[in-house]
């Protein structure tokens, strides 16, 4: 049954945090924006609060609070850890490089690097893949899963994730990046504030008493068996966090979208220190107590310690900042597959977009529904944040292979770096599904130095060039 006190706090923050938005919103006049640049990245027009915000939030929904929650032990920390380090990557070698090349999309740069629109079309489609397949479904269910655990309301999951979808399918078509960078700085500060709240009150609930909390959950140093086992950080952690945050259109475009790219990487070390100071508590240590109290519910686990320990009008303040992360993280999506599909795919094969807010709300609207009716199969697993990643490598390692073929040398055949791609969806898919002598994420390393090495060696026998290398550092970062 649901409480009315949450109904009533969450349906004012709600409404609160749209007015906001809105007011802020009011003046910018979306009638500017006359190409895909424009209308995709906000005419330029990000304070680097709203980059740091928007990055934060975009990120932290409920595949991190509820799914590194579900696993409920301490070593999921290291995903925010090494995050900082992917942050620190995007600011200081990637954003340079793409304000230099003024690139409205990541992929853009991969058509300026290798001369050929079919390598940008190729990897555009695997992010779109990505997008659809894994992550908008896993949004949905998470946070739809939540609500219900916090609230132990008898309502159909998929009623709740359809009401999610529809919501934030129409903030997307109608309020822009502007807004959803916005909306997200406002949700930000509510929900940050909130789930720190969250970790006071649930060591408070077992009296800051860790006992009879098998020693595998409070560690730091995964073994063998664990999600993240400790010689993965050696390997290919670091690839993964440089692949989510610096090349992932998602993200990327919000920092694309300040007015220079001093602001841009303000707002990207903001966003690397709250992840550092603040994130890591509050997607472990929640899940870790909910242990203690319930034992293992898995993706249950935080839904159920904030409906535990927060009074009702808190907790229908919380669920209000949880629906704003899941909606401003959807339609984030949605945002950034509409700016690949208009931007790489359609106006390099079918020509000039007459309307581009008409065509990105399209390919919001049927996004929206495929993302539906794979709901059910997230539903299913036992860790929505374990098969997010492990899934993901089939896209995320052939994908950045392209980036560091084309970063890093000169002379490469467009056709040479797509068969490193091809060839890396392969290995993974292999080395993850069929025959895994390995866990997923040393698979996700083989995979990208297999991927590299497959672009070079096509590059040389079937095209005949021999790759140069073009990296040459300086005092500002990289340049190539």
């Amino acid at each position: 049954m649901i409480d009315t006190v949450q109904a009533t706090v969450f349906l004012v923050i709600t409404a609160l945090i749209g007015l906001a938005t809105y007011l802020h919103c009011r003046g910018a006049r979306r009638g500017e924006a006359t190409s895909g640049h424009d209308y995709f990245l906000a005419n330029g027009s990000l304070s680097w609060y709203f980059v740091a915000g928007s990055i934060t939030l975009t990120n932290l929904s409920t595949d991190q609070l509820v799914g590194m929650n579900g696993n409920q032990m301490l070593l999921l920390a290291w995903w925010e850890l090494a995050a900082v380090a992917g942050l620190f990557i995007l600011a200081f070698i990637f954003l340079p490089i793409y304000y230099r090349n003024d690139c409205t999309t990541t992929t853009e740069l991969l058509q300026k690097k290798y001369g050929d629109k079919h390598i940008r079309a190729l990897i555009s489609v695997l992010f779109l893949f990505g997008n659809l397949f894994i992550f908008l479904p896993a949004i949905l269910y998470g946070g739809s899963l939540f609500l219900l655990s916090m609230t132990d309301a008898s309502v159909p999951l998929i009623a709740v994730a359809i009401a999610f979808a529809v919501v934030g399918a129409a903030y997307a078509i109608l309020g822009g990046l502007r807004a959803v960078a916005v909306s997200d700085t406002y949700s930000g500060v509510l929900i940050l504030s909130l789930a720190l709240l969250v970790v006071y009150l649930s060591l408070r609930a077992i009296d800051f008493d860790f006992s009879g909390i098998p020693a595998e959950r409070l560690t730091m140093i995964g073994d063998n068996d664990s999600p993240i086992p400790w010689h993965t950080l050696l390997t290919g952690m670091i690839f993964i966090q440089t692949f989510y945050w610096s090349t992932n259109q998602t993200i990327t475009q919000r920092a694309m979208a300040a007015p220079n790219i001093r602001e841009a990487q303000k707002g990207v070390l903001a966003a690397a220190a709250i992840r550092l100071l603040i994130v890591p508590a509050i997607i472990v240590v929640p899940g870790v107590v909910a242990y203690k109290l319930f034992g293992d519910v898995n993706d249950a686990a935080y839904g159920r310690i904030v409906g535990e320990v927060l009074p009702a009008w808190l907790a229908g303040a919380f669920a209000a900042g949880i629906a704003a992360a899941v909606l401003t993280t959807f339609n984030s999506i949605l945002n950034a597959s509409a700016a690949l599909y208009v931007c790489d795919i359609h106006t390099s094969y079918m020509g000039e977009v007459k309307s581009v807010p008409r065509l990105s709300g399209v390919v919001s609207a049927v996004m929206t529904v495929l993302a539906i009716l794979l709901v059910p199969f997230f539903a299913s697993q036992e860790s929505i944040i374990n098969t997010v990643q492990q899934l993901y490598g089939l896209l995320s390692m052939p994908i950045l292979s392209a980036f560091i073929v084309g970063l890093a040398f000169r002379n490469v055949e467009a056709r040479a770096a797509i068969i490193g791609v091809v060839s890396g969806v392969a290995i993974y898919a292999v080395l993850s599904f069929v025959w895994t002598p390995f866990h997923y994420i040393h698979a996700m390393f083989v995979t990208l130095i297999s991927s590299i090495a497959f672009a070079l060696a096509s590059n040389r026998l079937l095209f005949g060039k021999q790759a140069e290398l073009a990296v040459r550092l300086t005092g500002a970062g990289s340049t190539v």
